[in-house]
């Protein structure tokens, strides 16, 4: 797996890969934001995702989640890059397992990367911080939802019309 962060076994992964596996379908497209070692876009193209693409500001995480790529004969099906490289698209299924505090401040360009009626899942974030990251996303979508691990939070919802 490498260096970067993303085996499946933390809570926030393991309440991502759960929500992956109930949510996509076949064509979908994904974004994992702060993908790490790729692990939540790896698991999307696996359970039937057209494409996805795999942002991450570390360098050493491109590098893994482009390596684990290979070695799941995802490569050709998976974007991996900085956020600042990635093509202008809009997604299906727009996955982040990061901290709080970016999960606030990214609340707008995530909005705008889902298509209307798209979904996220948002973990990386503490019990006490749900509320208000639950809360910089209530322009955006629709539906909120929140699921408890271990002290961790999972935050899920829609993308509204507006």
């Amino acid at each position: 797996m490498g260096l970067a962060f993303g085996t499946g076994e933390h809570p926030t992964t393991a309440l991502c890969l759960d929500w992956l596996e109930a949510h996509v379908v076949a064509g979908m497209t994904v974004l994992d934001y702060g993908c790490g070692s790729g692990i939540l876009a790896l698991a999307a193209l696996k359970l039937g995702a057209r494409s996805a693409y795999a942002v991450d500001n570390d360098p050493q995480a491109l590098m893994a989640t482009a390596a684990n790529a290979v070695l799941n004969d995802a490569a050709a099906s998976l974007f991996v890059g900085a956020p600042e490289h990635m093509p202008a698209a809009t997604v299906d299924v727009l996955a982040a397992n990061i901290l709080a505090g970016p999960l606030v401040d990214l609340a707008p360009t995530f909005a705008a990367r889902l298509v209307p009626g798209g979904m996220f899942v948002l973990s990386g974030i503490l019990v006490p911080q749900a509320e208000g990251v639950a809360a910089a996303y209530e322009p955006y979508v629709d539906d909120i939802a929140q699921a408890e691990r271990d002290g961790w939070v999972r935050l899920t919802g829609r993308r509204n019309s507006g």
